[in-house]
């Protein structure tokens, strides 16, 4: 689920937390950064049961209409279409989804309904509401192209929902773009056979996962020597007024170019430059893209980059 561009910015930002805490604790940083990278499965999940709890939502409200002394014939005869959903239901019966609600506790619904009954009532003023329950043709993909457009238009955007994902755990920020792009593609995936979908994968393979950490470690155990590397390139530049993020990033590039044979040039720079574009000042990447570039050259030319395989360097 996570891509090696996001594992590099959670690497970021625990180096650029454990800066500003002034603790020099690699062990406790490091079980922050895996914490903060696992922590990535817990929104999905959050978010997903969004879809469950809607459906809930509304079952309960048109079990208590059609109680009332004074129901309408709409009340007493409602469109059922929505909470008859087959992708809805079947995301209700998962085994393997509510396996992961319950393994990792997450109950942020039962606490706070509030959020899931204005998520409701934004689904059915949708014009993509209006227009499924008026369509008298029912199908799977019907249901499923619903769902996907509901999560995608309605859900996702919602700015309250943010705000408190936000409040809730602050790491979630950066996650939720990328764990909405993947919840949006399962959708509109989703299989037949209901108990085909699976909760994804955190890491693509181990070698993300370690990964994180050697980058991680390599960066943090040799913070000297790799400022040292672009020190005398910033001769514009005074040091101290570089941006710290602008120095991690640099840090972690350098890292990656010295120490990580597998990964080629061209895929780190361009890592870094996005990232840098992303989390730092304007002009960052500029700067730092000169900054690599020579880097890369006095590195080919001294015969320090070490890179195995073709087309590597």
């Amino acid at each position: 689920m996570l891509n090696r561009r996001h594992i590099r910015v959670k690497v970021m930002q625990s180096i650029y937390a454990m800066h500003q805490s002034g603790s020099d604790n690699i062990e406790k940083q490091e079980k922050f950064l895996i914490a903060s990278i696992e922590n990535s499965i817990e929104l999905y999940l959050i978010l997903v049961s969004i879809l469950v709890e809607i459906r809930a939502k509304e079952v309960e409200f048109i079990a208590v209409s059609k109680k009332k002394h004074l129901a309408t014939p709409e009340e007493r005869n409602p469109n059922l279409k929505f909470i008859e959903n087959s992708v809805l239901i079947g995301l209700e019966q998962n085994y393997s989804l509510n396996k992961g609600l319950e393994n990792y506790k997450i109950t942020n619904w039962q606490k706070n309904d509030d959020t899931i009954l204005i998520l409701l009532q934004e689904v059915k003023k949708s014009e993509v509401y209006v227009a499924y329950m008026q369509e008298s043709n029912k199908s799977f993909d019907l249901d499923k192209q619903f769902v996907s457009d509901i999560f995608e238009k309605v859900i996702a955007p919602n700015e309250k929902l943010f705000s408190y994902l936000e409040d809730f755990k602050l790491t979630w920020v950066d996650d939720f773009p990328l764990i909405n792009t993947e919840i949006l593609k399962q959708l509109r995936n989703f299989p037949k056979e209901t108990e085909d979908f699976r909760i994804p994968k955190l890491y693509k393979d181990i070698e993300d996962r370690d990964f994180a950490l050697h980058l991680f470690r390599k960066t943090i155990l040799n913070e000297s020597k790799l400022a040292k590397e672009f020190a005398d390139k910033t001769p514009n530049w005074d040091m101290d007024r570089i941006a710290e993020l602008d120095t991690i990033v640099l840090k972690m590039a350098i890292a990656e170019l010295l120490y990580f044979a597998s990964i080629p040039v061209k895929v780190t720079i361009n890592e870094y430059l996005e990232i840098a574009k992303e989390y730092s000042t304007p002009k960052s990447s500029i700067f730092i893209n000169g900054i690599l570039d020579n880097l890369a050259k006095e590195f080919k030319n001294d015969d320090r980059l070490k890179k195995i395989g073709r087309g590597l360097m």
